[in-house]
């Protein structure tokens, strides 16, 4: 079972932090040990397993889960929000490749040397413009490792053809990410009400969403969608820095 981070308090990467336990409604909270005596003495059907922590109350209002763990969804029952909402459709693209990529002929084209950059437009860019036509906005933060892998350098190849229908895609380095203490996994987060959280398997494929308007998961992707979009780097302005550095 792999850990999912809510949220902190912390601003120099030390605790405390509360994180989601994938697969069940467990919360892991990190904290310092608590040892004043008195306290200790006064816990009751303490088990030998047990130990206790110290978070301040601002941590559990901000980021405890209000609501159960939501149900894993498939994509499709998605697909309505991309035209449906009203006024932001923001993504944060964290992973080292996907397979929906590996799996086409666009990525076959690229990696025997053709330009994809200007491919013609496809059902999702043609929605794209229309969107933004109506004065929505398409964004997305997409992490690059250094170097870039394999999936990263595609992407950043065919980020011009979704720039031309109206996204703005901007950039953002693995180390930088770290250091912002930003979401380790993918999401869409529409008109800041609504995330749908991805889950892939080990193989980059995606499995579904998580489809949820809890407020302390809204919370913490508005707050990871401000410290991506404040740091990072425009797409053609980053994939001119990679050539640079290759």
């Amino acid at each position: 079972m792999t850990l999912r981070l809510l949220g902190t308090t912390s601003d120099d990467g030390d605790c405390p932090t509360l994180y989601e336990i994938s697969g069940t409604d467990d919360v892991l909270v990190q904290g310092d040990h608590e040892t004043d005596p008195e306290h200790l003495a006064q816990l009751r059907d303490v088990k030998p397993s047990e130990t206790f922590v110290r978070v301040p109350r601002s941590l559990l209002i901000r980021y405890a889960p209000k609501a159960g763990a939501p149900e894993l969804r498939p994509f499709t029952d998605i697909a309505h929000l991309f035209r449906e909402f009203r006024h932001t459709a923001w993504r944060l693209e964290t992973r080292r490749g996907y397979a929906s990529d590996r799996g086409t002929l666009k990525w076959e084209r690229w990696r025997a040397g053709e330009d994809i950059a200007r491919d013609a437009a496809n059902a999702w860019r043609k929605n794209v413009a229309e969107q933004t036509a109506d004065g929505k906005r398409f964004e997305r933060v997409r992490l690059v490792d250094d170097p870039p892998t394999e999936g990263q350098r595609y992407l950043l190849a065919s980020a011009p053809g979704n720039l031309a229908a109206g996204e703005d895609i901007r950039n953002l380095s693995r180390a930088q990410a770290e250091s912002l203490r930003l979401p380790e996994h993918d999401f869409w987060l529409f008109d800041s009400k609504v995330v749908a959280r991805f889950a892939f398997d080990h193989d980059d494929t995606t499995l579904g969403v998580y489809l949820t308007e809890d407020p302390t998961e809204v919370l913490a992707a508005c707050q990871a969608r401000d410290a991506a979009w404040h740091h990072a780097v425009p797409a053609a302005e980053f994939a001119e820095r990679v050539r640079s550095s290759m």
